[in-house]
């Protein structure tokens, strides 16, 4: 049975993690190393909160399965990068069957492998895609961006459901930038976004 780090649960989340209520599960280690990470506990050694099996997980979580049912909800695998956890996600899968809904919230950024291996198991992909721009990509993340568009092509080429996040970033993109990140994805295929700011104490580029 697989097992997993995680940094925490959150339950009953609404309208933030996926459609209807739902658990977040976030997963301790990240591939990136983004300089305002938004959980940063997700890459220090000590930020680990608890070790689950998915035996573990999908008893703690299935005492909201009447919210799940009821509301469309399900289980939101984050992190971190939870795309690392593919066999855990896919066992819980096994588990839960198919009634939950299964969301990830993923920056992409994994060998392909992983994600070929979730594509029959999740139902909403929730991509945190950065930046569009290699140079600004790496700039922020400290990675190349080649595996991230790879892995968005392969999922809408596979007809899942896919919601991009395309964040404005003080200090490394602006407005502009954001709007032609969005331009660029619309080629692509992708036809659901969500547009956010990141909060950092660095301010906004010039335009």
């Amino acid at each position: 049975m697989e097992q997993a780090n995680l940094i925490g649960i959150g339950r009953h989340k609404i309208g933030t993690d996926g459609e209807g209520i739902t658990t977040l599960v976030a997963f301790h280690n990240c591939t990136l190393a983004c300089k305002y990470c938004l959980n940063p506990q997700s890459l220090q050694p000590d930020g680990i909160w608890r070790t689950y099996t998915t035996q573990q997980l999908y008893e703690e979580t299935r005492k909201d399965e009447l919210y799940f049912l009821t509301s469309s909800g399900g289980v939101t695998f984050g992190g971190g990068e939870p795309c690392l956890q593919s066999k855990f996600i896919s066992e819980f899968r096994n588990l839960c069957g198919s009634k939950w809904k299964l969301n990830i919230e993923s920056a992409l950024n994994v060998p392909i492998g992983r994600i070929e291996y979730l594509l029959p198991d999740i139902d909403h992909w929730i991509v945190d895609i950065k930046d569009m721009n290699c140079k600004r990509y790496m700039a922020y993340t400290r990675r190349s961006n080649d595996l991230v568009l790879i892995n968005l092509q392969l999922i809408l080429s596979a007809q899942r459901r896919v919601t991009v996040r395309v964040p404005l970033i003080p200090g490394y993109n602006n407005e502009t930038d954001v709007s032609e990140n969005i331009s660029i994805l619309k080629e692509l295929g992708v036809t659901e976004f969500e547009r956010l700011t990141y909060i950092t104490k660095i301010k906004d580029i010039p335009r």
